[in-house]
């Protein structure tokens, strides 16, 4: 069996605000929508917080949507 190192760093991202705003809700009615607080979805909109894996397929089943289709790694390139 083949290791693979995935020791890169990589920064996780979210189109939650972008799919909040096609849908016209407000972060609490959105917060509300998952049993969350508004301030957990925005402090996901803005990237300073990683949803547990429950709370992403929350997410992603009330957008209707995959998780991949909300979540997405950008990869940092430690050389620039």
């Amino acid at each position: 069996m083949t290791m693979v190192n995935i020791g890169s760093q990589f920064k996780i991202k979210n189109r939650i605000n972008a799919l909040r705003t096609e849908r016209k809700m407000t972060q609490q009615a959105l917060a509300d929508a998952v049993s969350v607080t508004r301030a957990t979805i925005n402090a996901m909109e803005k990237g300073a917080y990683n949803p547990s894996l429950e709370l992403a397929f929350r997410l992603a089943r009330f957008f209707e949507v995959d998780i991949q289709s909300i979540f997405f790694v950008e990869d940092h390139d430690e050389d620039n």
